[in-house]
């Protein structure tokens, strides 16, 4: 008896179709080509929807070549021993198909054509070309450039050495203006009527009916103001023999009462031909005040302002340019007014320092010519007999 091994892969064997040709008993049926089946079912996809050309044929084992088929079996004769059928084993399980949800149709990619050489030598060149040209633009732009700036240079230092022809070498010393010249900063010099022409006014020296010599202080009473060719009316004696002699030509004087109602003064300006003039009255005064040779008149400006024309007072002066400031100061009610009174100092102070100086004489300064000088206030004072006396 001829036993048969068989197997759980028997029954997967297909039976032979009709018309098909019969199996040799012994012989081995090749397995199928392909995967084997899967106990999962699978989704019956086309093969043109999961299939890759190519790789299918790659994956697919080889089939097996057919085993030599025995030799036929002489009549009569004893019956060769068979061979064991040989079993086929299984084949290596077939990777998951992919899900249709998820499968996507293989597009086939078109072959990159290879690149000729040519092809790649060309960029380079166009490359190379427009650095070229870049490069002559660049040179083009830079010459014109310097070439620019060359000529505004050069521009530059003609008009710079025309100007120096025409305004000549700068090591010439520019000429100073003289004390009859006219400078352009808005002074005027003081030093001579040459160089001051311009009269004075009483609305100059005296603008209005209250006087404020500076900021916060009292303001004086202006009782009367006066202008006068002749300056020997704002003196008597050899005083007022002084001025006419040396070229006096104009008094400008007015009478105030102080701000405490207790003094009178007369105050003014006395107008020389230079400074020098102005300095030799200056010096001549206080000795003749001291000889009693002469002496300041006071300007009454009704029977209330009589003690400033007859007291005793307190006077003094000082010179600026080529003007003469004076102020008689005497006591309201005609006493003898005495030399350590300082309210009589104050007053003296504030007419011909801050008032007439740095009032009336520097503005006028300002309106003409340059390089006034100023001289320090000077204490001249001194005190004089009344008429009376």
């Amino acid at each position: 008896m001829v036993y048969r091994y068989e197997s759980d892969e028997d029954a997967f064997l297909e039976y032979p179709q009709p018309g098909s040709a019969p199996t040799e008993l012994g012989a081995p049926t090749p397995p199928p080509a392909g995967p084997s089946p899967s106990r999962f079912p699978t989704p019956s996809l086309t093969p043109a929807e999961f299939t890759t050309p190519g790789v299918d044929e790659a994956r697919a084992p080889a089939p097996a070549p057919p085993a030599p088929a025995p030799p036929a079996p002489t009549p009569g004769g004893p019956v060769p021993p068979r061979e064991p059928i040989p079993v086929p084993q299984p084949a290596p399980p077939a990777p998951a198909p992919v899900p249709a949800a998820t499968a996507q149709p293989t597009v086939p990619i078109p072959a990159r054509p290879a690149a000729r050489s040519g092809d790649r030598l060309e960029p380079a060149r166009n490359r190379r070309a427009d650095r070229r040209g870049g490069r002559v633009w660049q040179t083009l732009i830079g010459g014109a450039a310097v070439l620019l700036l060359l000529s505004l240079t050069g521009l530059a230092v003609a008009a710079l050495l025309d100007e120096r022809a025409t305004t000549g070498p700068t090591s010439q010393p520019t000429p100073q203006p003289t004390e009859t010249e006219t400078s352009d900063d808005g002074r005027s010099d003081l030093d001579s009527r040459d160089t001051d022409q311009a009269a004075l006014t009483v609305k100059e020296v005296f603008p209005g009916k209250q006087l404020v010599v500076a900021s916060g202080k009292p303001a004086y009473r202006v009782l009367k103001t006066q202008a006068n060719a002749n300056c020997a009316v704002a003196a008597t004696g050899e005083i007022a023999d002084l001025l006419v002699r040396l070229g006096c030509n104009q008094v400008v004087r007015g009478t105030l009462r102080s701000p405490d109602g207790d003094h009178l003064l007369t105050a003014g300006l006395l107008n020389l031909t230079d400074v020098a003039s102005a300095q030799r009255v200056r010096d001549r005064i206080r000795p003749l005040l001291d000889g009693r040779q002469g002496r300041f008149r006071g300007m009454a400006a009704n029977e209330d302002s009589q003690a400033v024309e007859k007291a005793a007072a307190r006077v003094g002066w000082q010179v600026r340019g080529h003007y003469v400031a004076y102020c008689v100061v005497t006591r309201a009610d005609g006493e003898r007014i005495p030399a350590d009174d300082a309210t009589a100092r104050e007053i003296m102070y504030d007419l011909i320092e801050l008032h007439l100086n740095r009032g009336v004489l520097d503005r006028r300064a300002s309106a003409g010519t340059a390089g006034q000088p100023v001289d320090t206030p000077t204490e001249n004072s001194a005190g004089q007999r009344g008429s009376g006396d």
